[in-house]
């Protein structure tokens, strides 16, 4: 097996292409095959270095490595497009010699106005065909004199293409649905169906593995595959991705591109996870498992064809999962760079201290690695923010100053500033007050941390230290 992923540098990575390259190596690694991976930047107006960059970075934060292209190199020479550009010209006159395309000289006006009236006749709006029977050798010299033309595959007919999809079984298309469609530009640039068939062509591409959204144009790349005397790849076409809501994945369900993932504190363990499992069912109703079971099991056949549903939930559902099984060392290795980025300095040691005793904690209760600063930062900071909404919450409520200045007073007096002697001190002023934890306990949250969701009172208290505890209970009283 020989599949190739392909993206072009239009656009930062989504996670629909995301999800075809992640399909495309399980299915390469689980055959044993090879992967390659070129770049289809022929588009000069709207591909970017920035783009191309942020392909490649991306695939490999997700951890999937390719045998060839682009990065790589290999044994076919250039794997960008646009490197190849003499390539595909060549392969185009071939076809234009061999009789299976012909040069069309109707103008963008004529083709829009012939589209108007099938359109008002109920004819289909493709070409119609009328420069192919122009004797070739004229249509050559009525080029060669400076008159513009398009090249065009000539479609058999009648006739109808008829593939097996490995996702999607038998699929056929009639040749009176498919127009005789352009292979080369006026400007001699080549048009995504030659370019791409070309490369799968000479890249010895034996599997196709894309989005359903290119479905159509299979027939057209079938097509040029048997006009240059070569035996057509397989085809595997991914349903597409869909939002909770049912309707085609897009930024108004939220973030699309990759890097926002990336950026947003999901690991690339538990992204890769997830996204494999959006239509492909990994069997045993299990939801959690390794690359290398994922590996091993994966075949493309059982690849679903119905839609398959994005949802950011179950994502940080699955995330939260990942982050709580991090060994401690590796879990720091990611959050404590967070933690410097969120303060703009290097963590000082006693800060470092405190942060690793109570990061346990808040390992326990996170989704998203971007979480860590905002639940350490009362330990780092000199002065607490508090969050207004938790202020207004917590702090506004009958029993808060009563239970602020409580527990000033007998934590003052406490001699070994630890969990347990804090955590005592403070269930007797519960009892002595006859106050619930959620009245009594929640306005020292807020006071110690800044806000309502924290890691535990107790553990955050003895991590904060006498000193500062204290203080923040103060100001608390002051403010209040």
């Amino acid at each position: 097996m020989r599949a190739r992923f392909a993206p072009s540098p239009t656009g930062y990575l989504h996670v629909g292409s995301a999800r075809t390259a992640l399909f495309n190596w399980l299915a390469v690694r689980n055959a044993g095959g090879e992967l390659v991976l070129r770049s289809d930047d022929t588009d000069r107006e709207r591909g970017s270095e920035e783009y191309y960059r942020d392909v490649i970075d991306g695939l490999r934060w997700l951890g999937l490595d390719w045998d060839e292209g682009i990065e790589v190199g290999g044994p076919h020479g250039s794997y960008r497009q646009s490197e190849r550009l003499t390539r595909y010209g060549e392969v185009a006159e071939e076809l234009r010699k061999a009789g299976s395309a012909y040069l069309c000289f109707c103008t963008p006006d004529e083709l829009s106005a012939r589209r108007d009236e099938a359109r008002a006749a109920g004819r289909p709006p493709g070409y119609d065909g009328r420069c192919r029977t122009i004797e070739p050798t004229a249509a050559s010299e009525r080029r060669d004199s400076g008159e513009a033309a398009v090249l065009r595959l000539a479609i058999p007919r009648p006739g109808e293409t008829v593939f097996e999809d490995i996702v999607r079984g038998e699929v056929a298309f009639d040749h009176a649905n498919v127009e005789d469609f352009v292979l080369m530009r006026s400007n001699g640039s080549p048009t995504y169906h030659l370019a791409s068939t070309i490369d799968d062509v000479d890249f010895a591409i034996t599997h196709v593995i894309r989005g359903e959204d290119l479905l159509s144009s299979t027939p057209k790349h079938i097509l040029i595959a048997l006009a240059m005397g070569a035996e057509p790849p397989q085809y595997a076409h991914l349903s597409l991705l869909m939002g909770p809501d049912g309707k085609k994945l897009s930024k108004r369900h939220g973030d699309t591109a990759l890097h926002a993932y990336r950026a947003g504190g999901f690991l690339p363990e538990a992204f890769v996870n997830y996204v494999a499992l959006l239509g492909w069912n990994f069997g045993d109703d299990e939801s959690v498992f390794t690359r290398d079971e994922m590996v091993a099991r994966f075949d493309l056949s059982d690849v679903q064809k119905n839609p398959a549903i994005f949802d950011n939930e179950k994502l940080e559902w699955m995330n939260g999962v990942y982050i709580r099984d991090l060994a401690f060392d590796d879990f720091l290795a990611r959050t404590e760079p967070l933690l410097e980025a969120d303060l703009g300095r290097p963590l000082e040691d006693a800060e470092r201290d405190a942060y690793r005793e109570i990061a346990p904690l808040i390992q326990e209760r996170m989704r998203l690695l971007t979480e860590a600063p905002e639940q350490a930062r009362f330990l780092l900071v000199d002065e607490v923010s508090y969050d207004p909404a938790s202020w207004e919450k917590v702090m506004t409520k009958p029993d808060s100053r009563r239970a602020v200045e409580a527990a000033t007073t007998r934590l003052e007096a406490v001699e070994e500033w630890a969990t347990d002697p804090i955590e005592g001190t403070l269930r007797e002023m519960l009892a002595e007050l006859q106050l619930n934890a959620r009245k009594g306990l929640q306005p020292l949250r807020v006071a110690a941390t800044g806000s309502s969701v924290s890691p535990p009172l107790f553990e955050s208290l003895a991590a904060l230290g006498r000193e500062a505890s204290l203080k923040r209970l103060r100001g608390v009283l002051e403010r209040l």
